[in-house]
């Protein structure tokens, strides 16, 4: 099979795509007119990407041209 599908196809066979990206883990790609306009991937969960289990932990940048930690690093008096 193709990576590549038009909608008319995916449309008639979609349960068959879709176990198929579910075996393989490859993406699909459906098209309209000849376009990509969506893309069939499996699932891998927020927790395999390290971006999303960051999202949300910066709540306030102040000054982002100061040094991180640069209170911990000066000497203490």
């Amino acid at each position: 099979m193709d990576s590549t599908v038009s909608k008319s196809k995916f449309r008639a066979k979609a349960l068959e795509y879709f176990r198929r990206v579910e075996e393989t883990g490859e993406a699909i790609v459906v098209t309209g007119r000849g376009r990509p306009v969506l893309e069939i991937v499996p699932y891998r969960g927020a927790k395999n990407n390290p971006r999303a289990r960051l999202r949300g932990s910066v709540l306030r940048y102040v000054r982002p041209t100061e040094p991180v930690g640069k209170a911990s690093r000066e000497s203490p008096k």
